[in-house]
């Protein structure tokens, strides 16, 4: 199935997505991150800070186009950065939709310093071709990266990402995974981990104060 195809059944299970993407980030703020000594700052109306998680480090990858990046090549500007695959049927479009929303409706002069982020997890799949088709779709400034399944395995670590393979009847797979929205620095340290129940308009609030 291409991905517009893909797309369009996801277009149609949005609904639904929505509704199982509430419970898997309950689930994996409790499980997927135990132990991680992690804590999620953002309840309501209350700022989305992070404190006492320690996420980011230098990474190794390869952008849609095919170039071989590191961190270094977005140092300096902040990294609004998701982490899912080309073949997720709804959770994943939905929260570059909702990355793409908020570029949006940044202030110009804010948004040109955000540098929007999708990190694959399913690196088997996720070819440097699939993911330019891919990106394309969502936002033009929208950087894909993937890697080597060791080179992914890595990035994953450094931000506390669970993702695992789960086979399914047809003799393919699925990728079950965390589903957060990191906002980092400048400096590379998070700024703010955004869940799924989080507003487009709470989001754009958040990051319009944190962006200097």
């Amino acid at each position: 199935m291409d991905i517009e195809k893909r797309l369009m059944r996801t277009f149609l299970i949005v609904a639904v997505g929505l509704t199982i993407g509430g419970i898997v980030a309950y689930a994996q703020i409790y499980f997927g991150m135990q132990g991680s000594n992690a804590t999620v700052i953002n309840k309501g109306s209350s700022p989305s800070g992070v404190a006492g998680i320690n996420l980011g480090g230098p990474y190794s990858l390869t952008d849609h186009t095919g170039k071989a990046v590191t961190q270094e090549d977005y140092a300096g500007q902040y990294k609004f950065i998701y982490f899912g695959f080309t073949f997720c049927p709804a959770v994943c479009p939905t929260e570059l939709q909702r990355i793409a929303q908020v570029m949006n409706a940044l202030p110009e002069e804010k948004a040109q310093v955000v540098q929007p982020i999708f990190i694959s997890v399913d690196p088997e799949r996720d070819t440097v071709e699939v993911m330019n088709d891919y990106v394309a779709l969502f936002h033009p400034r929208l950087v894909g990266l993937t890697g080597t399944p060791e080179q992914v395995d890595a990035v994953k670590k450094s931000y506390r990402v669970y993702a695992s393979k789960v086979p399914t009847d047809d003799g393919e797979y699925t990728v079950d995974h965390s589903s957060f929205l990191y906002f980092m620095g400048p400096d590379d340290k998070a700024l703010g981990l955004f869940r799924m129940q989080d507003s487009v308009e709470f989001m754009t609030a958040e990051i319009e104060k944190l962006v200097e």
